[in-house]
Order: C-alpha cells, then structure tokens, then sequence
C-alpha cells in the first residue's frame, strides 16, 4: 500500500521518520500512559454501555438522538449537521488536532537515543499498515467490500496502552516507548490513508481557501507568533473549507497542529501547552462520545454470519493476524539487518504480544469504516461487529502472550 511512496530514494525519508517515532521525555511520557491508560478503561465501558443501549427498548430513541440535527444554515454558511456528524467530523477533528501535535513533537523532540532505536516503530508500524491491508485486499478483491481495505490497519493508542498498563512491570518500560511511539506513526500512516484515499467529489475552490488559510497559519510560525488562538481561529475556518471541499474535514485537526510552534528544549512551548490541555478532554469525553455514537451496534442472528463473510473474514484475520505478524516480521528484518536494535530487556515473544495489541483498532478501525461505506447501515454493522471481535480477541491473546512471557523471564 505505501510502496508508491518509498520506491525510490526511501533513504532519504527514514531520518525524518525515525526523528518522527522517537518519544517524549520521561515525565510526559508517565503523564501520556497515565492517561491513556485510564481513557482506555472509560473507553471499554462506553463500548458496552452503547451495545447495552442499542439492544434495549431506548434504542430506537437514542438513535433518533444521534440523527438529530444541531446547529445553523444561512445562504452562504452550512454548519447545520447532525449529531453523529458533529461528533465524527467535529470532535474527531479535535481528537486529529492532538494527534498531529504528538507528530510534531516527536519530529522536533526525542528521547531515544540512537538512529537504529528509533526507526524501530516505524518499520514495525510498515509492517503492521502492509500486512493487514494486504490480507484485507485479497478476500474482498472484485467485491463491493473491496474499500474497507483501510480498515484493519489502524491500531488504538488508548486501548493498547491501557492493556499494557495493567500488567505493569511485566513489561519494560522501553516495550511500552516501543508500542507507543508504533502507535503514534500508525496513526500517521492512517490519517494519510484518510487524505489520500477516502476523499470524494472534490471541490477545489474550498481547498484553494484553506491551502491559503495553512500557508497563513505557516507564516505565523515563521513570524514567531505563539498566541494558540491565532493558530486555532483560523484553523476552525480551514476546518470549514476542508469540510466543503470533500476532503475528511478531520484532516485540518492536523494541519493546524503542524503549524503550531514548539522547541526542543525544556521550555513548554506553544504546542506543549495545547498539547497538554488537550489531553483530558480528548480521552474523557471526545473519545467516550465517539465510542457511545459508533458502536450502537444491535444485535442480528445475521451478524454472527458476518464474520465468516469475506468483509468479516478481512477485518478479522486482518487485526488479528495481519497486525502481529507485520509488526513482528518487518522488526525482526530491522533488527537482524542491523539497522535497529531491540528494545531493552525485551525479548521476541514480547514483540509478537505487543504486535497482537497492535490488532487493537478499535477507534481508527470505526472510522476508516464510516468513511469505507457511508450510508450502507448493514455492512456498516458487519463492520463494526467485526472489528470489535477482532479487537477483543487480539487484546485478550497479547495481554495473555505479554503475562506468560513475563513469567518465562521474557527470553
């Protein structure tokens, strides 16, 4: 899937993505887990608060909650939707704005301490992006289904992290910078995926208005501007513009992040200040809405079908095959062509549990969905129903691999 891309001249492109995947200093990194952690366990219970809703007699209401429409309509300003919308394409932009400030960071900042320890997750973050993707493709070929091939190639940072908290010092610490800073540069990998190939019906005159509003945005960066609602004012207009233009509106969320100053020294900056400001309302509430309103999945006899179809089959074997065995493969070629090195005290059988968390995909997976077959609520719930199953299984298989490799010593 991303061969087209690193065909020729890759050299050129892994510095820049291993400065990408190296991590934060070890206070934000505790304060990143920390809440990660917890944000993963409120996740979990949304999930089953909305499948206990969706197959309740309030069903039918909250639905009806869901597709109600909010907001104002003008001659020339539509900012009338409903309210799954404003949660997918809204608050999601906001969840997208954190994830490209945790990119910049990591291009501009860096704890670990080697080339070789740092391209890592970005080899392993490939591998776990082709291999799913690849497995996807080749069940649903020829098929209306065939779109979703983005779907099992997204990993959950909150739930992943969440999993591998529980088990505490069962896993070491370089383990964890290892998953996290995978997950970071799969969320990259993901969010392109999103630019690239789930855009439609283009209207160049709104991409025009916000190239311009980025460009201005740039310009302030370059002037040393460091007032945020400079950057965040002009970044819910090209929010506007994307969304008008057909390109994922979710998209500005990262390009305004980009824009925003920081510094690689201790002094918080700019974009450490938003960052951390971010981080509770984007894990307590942001996340938890999107959770409640995209898995309101109720229950058919057909479902448990769905998942031997080619569209369950895909996903499923997808997360839970395609993830370890990708992240595993290409980190064993990385380290055994003495490009990178293995984490610290972490052994192989570590890699392949962390590779099975990486089969998490829970919210990315959702809306790559979402975005795979708008307005088809069947497979949509297929969908859905399938990456929970995967996601589930996966989590369940690396929390038992990563808890008996601690108890064999790891090695």
């Amino acid at each position: 899937m991303y061969q087209f891309h690193f065909k020729n001249g890759s050299h050129r492109f892994l510095p820049i993505f291993a400065r990408m995947a190296t991590n934060i200093n070890l206070k934000s990194f505790q304060e990143f887990l920390k809440s990660g952690s917890l944000g993963g366990m409120i996740l979990i219970a949304c999930v089953i608060l909305s499948l206990g809703i969706a197959n309740s007699p309030w069903g039918g209401a909250f639905e009806h909650l869901l597709n109600t429409e909010v907001g104002f309509e003008t001659a020339d300003v539509q900012l009338r939707y409903s309210v799954i919308q404003w949660i997918n394409d809204g608050l999601m932009a906001i969840f997208f704005l954190m994830v490209g400030l945790e990119i910049k960071r990591e291009l501009v900042e860096g704890e670990l301490s080697s080339f070789k320890k740092a391209s890592l997750p970005v080899f392993a973050a490939l591998g776990g992006v082709m291999v799913p993707a690849g497995i996807y493709t080749v069940l649903n070929m020829g098929t209306h289904t065939a779109p979703g091939w983005g779907i099992p190639m997204a990993t959950d940072i909150a739930f992943a992290i969440a999993i591998v908290t529980m088990l505490g010092k069962k896993v070491p610490a370089s383990l964890k910078i290892f998953l996290a800073a995978l997950a970071i540069v799969d969320d990259l990998m993901a969010i392109l995926v999103i630019a690239i190939f789930y855009s439609s019906d283009l209207h160049y005159i709104y991409l025009l208005y916000a190239g311009g509003i980025f460009i201005f945005l740039l310009a302030l960066n370059r002037l040393g501007v460091k007032s945020l609602v400079a950057y965040l004012i002009p970044g819910a207009l090209m929010w506007y513009f994307i969304h008008h233009s057909g390109v994922h509106a979710t998209i500005a969320g990262v390009l305004t992040a980009l824009t925003i100053p920081t510094t690689p020294d201790a002094k918080e900056s700019p974009l450490e200040k938003l960052e951390h400001f971010l981080v509770n309302p984007v894990n307590f509430v942001i996340m938890p809405l999107f959770a409640l309103a995209n898995t309101n999945i109720r229950f058919e006899s057909e479902m448990i079908g769905g998942l031997t179809t080619t569209l369950g089959l895909g996903i499923i074997l997808g997360l839970m095959v395609g993830k370890p065995v990708g992240i595993s493969l290409l980190t064993w070629l990385a380290i055994k062509s003495g490009l990178c090195t293995m984490p610290e005290r972490a052994g192989w059988g570590q890699v392949i549990g962390v590779g099975m968390l990486g089969g998490i995909g829970f919210t990315m997976s959702v809306f790559i969905a979402l975005l795979s077959f708008p307005g088809e609520t069947l497979i949509l719930s297929e969908a859905k129903f399938s990456i929970l199953t995967g996601s589930i299984l996966s989590g369940l298989l690396g929390y038992i691999v990563l808890n008996k490799m601690s108890k064999k010593g790891s090695r």
